[in-house]
């Protein structure tokens, strides 16, 4: 409400930021955040921890959408098995070597299914094996504030 009624009102363009933050909407509040410092260019912390922070946080979804995607694909190609789809003499080479590219997916996969992105208490985001029992193995566990398998 408080930018609808004051547009020109740069605090309440960065409060919207921070909430919209808060809700995880993080392309939204780059915009909010991007608004308040073209209303208000000479605010420093604007820049440094508001803009900056959400532009942080909006590189790391892209690398987390961007692996999901990575594994996605490596599922796909590992269900589909186009080297399966040809008809083989299975007196030939061609038969090896389409069971060796299938166990080489089925590794693919089955490392990026052991891996996830943790995050810890000050926004660092690292990538961390993942045990059977799905926790990360880490020395310092106490400093993680969340992790998720992809």
């Amino acid at each position: 409400m408080a930018t609808k009624l004051r547009p020109l009102w740069w605090e309440a363009w960065q409060t919207l930021g921070r909430a919209q933050l808060s809700l995880g909407e993080v392309e939204l509040a780059v915009r909010s955040f991007q608004v308040a410092v073209h209303l208000h260019p000479s605010e420093r912390l604007l820049w440094e921890e508001d803009l900056g922070w959400a532009l942080q946080l909006r590189e790391k979804q892209q690398a987390v959408r961007e692996r999901a995607s990575q594994e996605d694909e490596a599922r796909r190609l590992l269900v589909e098995a186009p080297e399966l789809k040809s008809d083989y003499d299975f007196e030939s080479d061609e038969v090896i070597e389409a069971c060796t590219a299938m166990a080489d997916r089925q590794k693919k996969y089955e490392d990026l299914k052991k891996m996830a992105v943790v995050v810890d208490t000050c926004g660092v985001a690292k990538e961390v094996v993942v045990e059977g029992d799905n926790k990360p193995t880490s020395s310092s566990q106490s400093v993680l504030v969340k992790a998720r398998g992809l």
